[in-house]
């Protein structure tokens, strides 16, 4: 991922930072989700398939992160990081 002009660079850097933001937030909330299957011990089949589905999601967004790029890549992550601070905020604050 190399545009021509600074500014497309930036925009699309601007755009990978929301879209690892977003596939963190599904991911806590699925997160959450297979925490709460699981210790309501409704059966297996459901947790399973919210984890091998989230896994899924994310890698499949890292792969194409990784193949625009090494800043793609990590800028993806650290919206993928923020995510994961808001999630951990909210879970705290609901305790």
């Amino acid at each position: 991922m190399s545009p021509t002009r600074p500014l497309e660079f930036v925009a699309l850097l601007c755009a990978q930072l929301l879209v690892g933001f977003a596939v963190g937030i599904v991911y806590f909330e699925a997160l959450r989700r297979t925490v709460a299957r699981f210790a309501a011990r409704n059966g297996w089949l459901e947790p399973v398939a919210l984890t091998v589905s989230r896994i899924g999601v994310a890698f499949a967004v890292f792969a194409i992160a990784a193949r625009s790029g090494a800043a793609a890549l990590l800028v993806t992550f650290v919206g993928f990081l923020m995510a994961r601070t808001v999630a951990l905020f909210c879970a705290r604050k609901a305790r």
